[in-house]
């Protein structure tokens, strides 16, 4: 919802009662069926589909870690605080019920109310194409002059059928979503020059600053029962590879001339390019396994779908990974994204 050019510009700080209610008439207009009573009360009242399990997941967006207000615009930083809560959802296959926003803001994000509408925008439009109603929160003032964002997501599957990466099984085959290593290389790009992508608009490919959930691509998989087991790719391949095979019980290969690059990382030295695929994090596609006789079409959802390995039985003295690249076996290590290394 647009507000007047007055409001938008205004250099007064904002109290936290206003702040409630801007976000409160922003996400007026993304009522659900599923959210009975929002934003307004004490509690949110949700109302799952019969026959459905609830699925919440959270994550936090830190200023300085996850975005930089001297980098990403500010719809940027709205847009990705969300993208990655649905990200989770997309993994188990789950339908979006309702969202919840947490906003920490320093006195100085409070006295722009340009930046705040900016988020609101970024968050929003993501949020109405993927028919998420924002259905409530918590307002702070931040302890820093950093911005801390705190999204929680709820969702819906039938029940006992939610999407797992504990169930991958050996003989089962390895596919990702998308490409991989675009993050990597559009952050390389933005922190070479930030001001290029001052403008960027949630329009054309930007998997850094705009990634693109793959929310259908995971209802498809759970209701075609095509994957037996899926993780999104948040962390880098080889890492969030990592959580599947030890949940599982499993282990993996890898074959390296099958892993989709993108082409943003296709200007990337060949050792680069492999550093993207494997290492590189927050791409956000899925990375799921199938039954060796199940057929899984070549895109789905408008999303190509590449089969990248297999996974096989764990053997003692035998690495949880490999890589296979012209005949050769090479062990894989985890080298993506951890927080407090």
């Amino acid at each position: 919802m647009p507000y007047d050019s007055h409001s938008r510009n205004s250099s007064k700080l904002i109290g936290e009662l206003h702040l409630i209610e801007r976000i409160r008439t922003r996400a007026s207009a993304s009522a659900a069926p599923a959210v009975r009573l929002g934003i307004g009360d004490d509690c949110a009242v949700l109302k799952p589909p019969p026959g459905h399990e609830l699925l919440v997941t959270t994550d936090f967006s830190l200023e300085g870690r996850h975005f930089r207000r001297d980098w990403h615009s500010a719809a940027s930083a709205g847009h990705r605080t969300l993208a990655r809560g649905l990200s989770d959802l997309a993994a188990m296959g789950a339908k979006p019920l309702a969202a919840f926003l947490s906003l920490a803001l320093p006195k100085s994000a409070a006295r722009n109310t340009r930046w705040l509408d900016g988020f609101l925008d970024g968050l929003l439009s993501l949020a109405s194409i993927h028919h998420v109603p924002l259905a409530g929160g918590d307002t702070s003032e931040s302890p820093s002059d950093h911005i801390l964002a705190d999204i929680v997501l709820l969702g819906s599957a039938p029940a006992g059928r939610a999407l797992r990466r504990s169930t991958a099984r050996p003989g089962d085959l390895l596919y990702c979503t998308g490409a991989l290593g675009g993050a990597a290389a559009e952050l390389a790009a933005l922190a070479a020059s930030p001001r290029k992508f001052r403008n960027a608009q949630p329009i054309g490919d930007h998997p850094h600053l705009f990634p693109q959930p793959r929310l259908a691509v995971g209802q498809t998989l759970l209701r075609r029962r095509l994957a037996t087991a899926c993780i999104d790719l948040s962390d880098g391949l080889s890492t969030d590879l990592a959580h599947l095979c030890t949940a599982s019980h499993v282990a993996a290969e890898l074959d390296l001339a099958q892993l989709p690059l993108h082409p943003l990382a296709a200007t990337f030295d060949d050792r680069a390019q492999i550093t993207a695929l494997l290492h590189g994090g927050e791409d956000y596609e899925l990375l799921f396994t199938a039954g060796p006789a199940t057929k899984i079409p070549r895109s789905i959802a408008n999303v190509p779908i590449t089969r990248i390995g297999r996974i096989v039985k764990p053997q003692k003295n035998q690495p949880q990974m490999s890589l296979l690249s012209d005949g050769l076996r090479f062990e894989l290590q985890s080298h993506g994204w951890e927080h407090l290394t």
